[in-house]
């Protein structure tokens, strides 16, 4: 196991993060570009069969709708208004990091945008382990944008290639993965970059 250095995961506003996050904000966080990037992304690794959106909200920023997508995420106005959801979880990841759904639940999991703000993002991505049938995907996509009193410190003292590795520790921490691939996605506005890895 990785150790982070002291106060990585601290963040400016440590306070309850539903109060935080209950008004909705149905916006897009990442611009047009950004955009077409992820979704290119999701489409070129295959998210398809049963799906899990993990932090999510409004959209899921997929292309194509896949057999069944569940969305989790922190507000239910956000969740209910996503069109492509069938399953909607509402779940605040840094208050208890456990998935709500049986082993081997998901052929694919995303998370998009949103992995900055995790504070056990170790143990969440060994429930997304948990989770994935042997063989599926956990993609990760995330630029340069952020809520910065939400995020983590250690997130907002990186560049993109530093993101890059530290998703790519979490992967490695969380013990379930074979090895993970990191990338820039070409993108016309903000940075895209994605981390995916597959379930042993």
């Amino acid at each position: 196991m990785t150790d982070f250095p002291p106060g990585f995961f601290d963040r400016a506003d440590d306070g309850d993060d539903a109060g935080f996050y209950g008004p909705p904000r149905l916006v897009q966080h990442i611009d047009d570009g950004a955009i077409a990037a992820v979704g290119a992304f999701y489409d070129e690794i295959g998210v398809e069969g049963d799906v899990l959106d993990l932090m999510s909200s409004w959209v899921s920023h997929l292309r194509t709708r896949p057999r069944h997508l569940t969305v989790l995420g922190m507000n239910a106005a956000e969740l209910d208004a996503n069109p492509m959801a069938d399953q909607r979880v509402v779940r605040d990841l840094n208050a208890d990091p456990a998935l709500p759904f049986p082993d081997a639940t998901f052929d694919t999991v995303v998370c998009t945008v949103s992995i900055d703000y995790l504070v056990r993002p170790v143990a969440v991505c060994a429930e997304v382990g948990r989770v994935l049938r042997p063989g599926g995907t956990f993609a990760l996509t995330f630029s340069n944008r952020c809520f910065p009193t939400k995020a983590i410190r250690g997130w907002l003292a990186a560049d993109d290639g530093q993101r890059a590795a530290i998703v790519a520790t979490y992967l490695h921490d969380a013990g379930a993965f074979d090895e993970p691939v990191a990338q820039r996605r070409e993108s016309t506005d903000d940075p895209v970059i994605a981390v995916h890895a597959r379930r042993r």
